[in-house]
């Protein structure tokens, strides 16, 4: 039987603003699990852009900047979550831990204990399980994974039996569940060609092994000294970020002006060029806004083109288990940037700002 202390290693966010919000503690109190919940003992736990957004608020609708990971001056008091409303401080972030289970509240299923196991991140209404307005995030609405010791209800956590270490598993749950979830809601079959741009990323290097795995082409979009090491990821093809004629640049390496489908997570001054290299027909899915939120959209090639539009946050039940099956069956591999001690952490979120490694940074508790 493992011992539980009393108290943790934890980074702690004390509201919102500037890296100093989140404070380092070695004196936090371990929590302990409810009925229904188990409790884990943290290995590692990826970051991702929500830590980053809910630290500075970008979520508010009073921010129209792009994600720069610093504080803003005006933050809604009313919106500054994901979800459209206030979080309570102080919170412990992490949506991506992966541990051991050490111990369960009443009625949770014992056998667990000494399981490792992932975490999905969504946390739902057990008696209305597809009501998004239900929805919660784990490191958002509840404490996360950036502690020695996290708690969940049963229902969100998975085993898993496979070889990579808790660092590579950690890279996984929000930002392939998230591009999963983006390729479900735009109906990506083996027929489709897919640009993807911010492919280095967490998100879109998901996004090319899961449109990969589907059959689908696709056209990766990166910064030109990332294209060797995206290249590397599968995709058909690689182009630059933004480069001044888009159509010009599918035409010579996928052979056609236009794609069937953009699986975005970027945004910003660009968009309007990806809407256009769009066919007829196409869908076009979004689940971020990194390079900025407010774009400039000619209604005319929306409706004359019989585009579909679909947003991707909140992810249906069944998916995160999906991707737990697509890593023991070496379908998919990860894809880890770099790993800190928890007690860098400050350090971890500004490399995962700069935005110069290729897929995912994550913190470990060792």
């Amino acid at each position: 039987m493992t011992e539980i202390p009393q108290t943790m290693r934890a980074m702690v966010l004390t509201g919102h603003g500037e890296m100093d919000k989140l404070e380092y503690r070695t004196d936090w109190p371990v929590p302990q699990a409810d009925p229904g919940e188990v409790l884990i003992k943290v290995h590692a736990c990826g970051l991702n852009n929500t830590d980053v957004n809910t630290r500075t608020g970008w979520y508010s609708k009073t921010v129209s900047d792009a994600t720069t990971g610093s504080a803003h001056e005006t933050v809604g008091a009313d919106d500054p979550s994901w979800g459209g409303a206030p979080i309570r401080f102080p919170r412990i972030q992490g949506g991506d831990a992966v541990g051991t289970v050490v111990a369960v509240g009443e009625g949770a299923d014992i056998s667990l204990i000494g399981r490792r196991v992932m975490i999905e991140p969504w946390i739902r209404d057990p008696g209305d399980p597809l009501n998004m307005n239900k929805y919660g995030y784990f490191g958002s609405e509840c404490d996360g994974g950036f502690a020695e010791y996290t708690k969940v209800v049963e229902r969100n956590v998975c085993p898993v039996e496979c070889d990579l270490d808790d660092a590579e598993l950690a890279t996984f749950a929000t930002s392939w569940i998230t591009a999963e979830n983006m390729l479900n809601r735009a109906n990506v079959t083996n027929g489709d060609s897919v640009l993807i741009p911010g492919a280095s990323g967490g998100v879109g290097s998901a996004l090319v092994q899961l449109a990969n795995r589907r059959g689908a082409t696709t056209v990766a979009m990166a910064t030109r000294s990332k294209h060797d090491e995206v290249a590397a990821l599968g995709p058909d093809a690689v182009v630059d970020r933004s480069p001044d004629n888009l159509k010009a640049e599918l035409k010579r390496t996928i052979g056609s002006e236009t794609v069937s489908v953009v699986a975005d997570v970027v945004g910003g001054a660009y968009w309007p060029m990806m809407i256009d290299a769009l066919a007829r027909g196409g869908r076009y899915t979004c689940a971020g806004a990194i390079a900025g939120p407010i774009v400039e959209l000619d209604l005319r090639t929306f409706y004359l083109r019989d585009l579909t539009f679909t947003g991707a946050t909140a992810v249906p039940p069944g998916t995160f288990g999906n991707l737990v099956r697509y890593i023991e069956d070496h379908e998919v591999r990860p894809v880890l940037a770099g790993t800190y001690p928890l007690e860098r952490l400050h350090d971890a979120q500004r490399a995962f700002i700069d935005k110069k490694h290729i897929g995912n940074i994550v913190v470990t508790m060792e």
